[in-house]
């Protein structure tokens, strides 16, 4: 499902800006979508397909354009380009606006925000930030953990060992992103973010011991606050009349927000190993990805062996 619009409190102080229009209450600003418009050509007087969602950014031209305006011109412009709808304009490199720009967004009650960086580290900043924020999103009952560097989400019934296989990770050095719930995010089309929610970040629930504290037992390199997910390992119990994969030929994909996941069925018995599985699957993975199939080469061996 879609995110909720991102207060604009939150820009204001993650990109550290200064607010120039104090009077205006930033409080009940929101910020809808991640795209964000540089006014070049509404400046000139275009404003066919503009949309009033957005936020506006003025940099170096715009401004320099701006300074070059007919004075009769700036405020019919002005009166269209902030709309009541936009959410803010935000001038960069310590710009600052002219009294006709400053007067016409205090009439129309759009906030008016300055930031030190150049224009375009601004807008990298803040589109990759809001496609984030305003990703389509969901939560699902599971565990997430970065293995060598590859975001793994183990899925299965409760109680059937996720967060045991979790903290015997976390005690081989690799580092937890969530515990019991993992909220996804499509950030892009060949991306899936997992975070925590804020209120279970950095916690674990074993049964018979409660809920602990990986960040304040084992210190701030075992956790992560995002990690995208790379391969999905599904827990379940062992059953005798079902044939599971031995060889690993073919893939297995499970699929989230649209987007296909390669997906691992581990069969649970007494015994088992489940932290040295996850960790032989993340690596077994890597290597794919690097170009090495070992159910492949089998394969391939196999293939010789029965020319000779």
């Amino acid at each position: 499902m879609a995110a909720k619009p991102v207060a604009l409190t939150e820009l204001i102080e993650k990109m550290n800006l200064s607010n120039l229009t104090p009077e205006i209450d930033v409080g009940e600003k929101q910020i809808p979508v991640p795209e964000i418009n540089r006014p070049a050509l509404q400046l000139t007087g275009f404003f066919e397909h503009f949309d009033k969602s957005r936020m506006e950014i003025i940099g170096l031209v715009e401004y320099t354009y701006m300074q070059q305006m007919d004075e009769d011109k700036k405020e019919g412009i002005y009166d269209k380009l902030l709309s009541p709808q936009v959410p803010a304009v935000i001038f960069c490199r310590n710009l600052e606006p002219d009294p006709i720009f400053y007067a016409t967004a205090m009439k129309n009650g759009v906030p008016i925000l300055k930031a030190e960086k150049h224009t375009s580290n601004v807008m990298a900043e803040i589109i990759r930030w809001l496609n984030v924020k305003l990703a389509p999103c969901i939560s699902i009952h599971g565990v997430l953990v970065d293995v060598n560097g590859q975001g793994i989400l183990l899925t299965g019934e409760s109680g059937i060992g996720k967060s045991e296989a979790a903290l015997e990770l976390i005690k081989r050095g690799h580092r937890l992103i969530s515990d019991d719930v993992v909220e996804i995010r499509r950030v892009s089309d060949d991306t899936l973010i997992g975070s925590a929610p804020n209120i279970t970040k950095h916690f674990i629930e074993l049964r018979g011991i409660g809920i602990i504290d990986v960040k304040a037992l084992y210190g701030t390199t075992c956790v992560k606050e995002t990690m995208s997910i790379d391969l999905v390992i599904h827990f379940e119990d062992w059953d005798r009349d079902k044939e599971y994969d031995r060889i690993g030929l073919t893939e297995e994909y499970t699929e989230y927000l649209g987007k296909k996941v390669v997906c691992h069925n581990i069969p649970i018995r007494p015994g088992r190993n489940l932290a040295i599985i996850v960790e032989t699957a993340a690596i077994n993975y890597r290597q794919k990805q690097m170009g090495y199939n070992a159910a492949q080469e089998l394969y391939h061996r196999v293939q010789q062996n029965m020319k000779e």
